[in-house]
Order: structure tokens, then C-alpha cells, then sequence
């Protein structure tokens, strides 16, 4: 089901790194319909140099604030359920933690169930 990475330039307090991974498992499960539990979560940060962008690119003005977010998943993969997901987010980190539009990027991946081993070295 969906696993996410989340990437951005340290120095966010751990509370803040937190609300982004509470913000994109909701989003994952009321949106995308995963079901409940099903929370594997990455959160990477890194040297300011680490983290490479475009700070314009398609018109964006992307801060020092630029948080990359990427969803592996079987699950969610209409259009409207993709374009929903990234509303949802997109809204939520601006609401709740003052994440300007601009500076939210999300990359959606989807892969078969055979893609997935869940452990044991057993397919899912």
C-alpha cells in the first residue's frame, strides 16, 4: 500500500516534522483510501546543499521551506482521487503549519502488489 517520503532542509523541530507525516498518512487514508494502519512513513532532512530545486521553476517561488513529498501506492490512482490528494495536502500544511503552496512539491508513484514485500520475503 503507500509508503511516503518526505523531504525537506533541516532545522524543523520535531513536532513540525510530525504534523507533515500526520498530514500526509490523513491524506493517504481520506483521500486515497488506504486503509487505516497502513502508516510507513520517511521523513529525510538535509544540508541545505543536500537538497536540490529549482526555487522557480513553473512560475513557482520556492523557499528555504520547500518540502518534497512522495507517495509509492497501489491504491488512489484515478486522476481525480490524484489531483484530490494533492489539495488535500497542500491545504492542510498551509492551514496547520503555515507551509506556503509554492513551496510543496508531491510526486505520486504507482506500482503493481507483486512490486511489495511487507516482510518475511514474502509478496504481498
Amino acid at each position: 500500500m503507500p509508503f511516503a517520503r518526505i523531504d525537506l532542509i533541516k532545522g524543523k523541530h520535531a513536532d513540525y516534522r510530525a504534523k507533515v507525516a500526520d498530514i500526509v498518512y490523513a491524506g493517504i487514508v481520506n483521500v486515497l483510501k488506504a486503509p487505516d494502519g497502513d502508516r510507513f512513513i520517511v521523513v529525510n532532512e538535509h544540508a541545505p546543499e543536500n537538497l536540490i530545486y529549482d526555487r522557480h521553476f513553473l512560475g513557482m517561488d520556492r523557499s528555504p521551506d520547500f518540502i518534497l513529498i512522495q507517495v509509492t501506492s497501489t491504491v488512489g490512482n484515478t486522476k481525480e482521487l490524484k489531483f484530490a490528494f494533492y489539495r488535500q495536502i497542500a491545504d492542510e500544511l498551509n492551514s496547520k503549519l503555515g507551509v506556503r503552496p509554492d513551496d510543496i512539491m508531491i510526486n505520486m508513484v504507482f506500482v503493481n502488489k507483486e512490486d511489495w514485500s511487507f516482510g518475511k520475503g514474502q509478496p504481498w
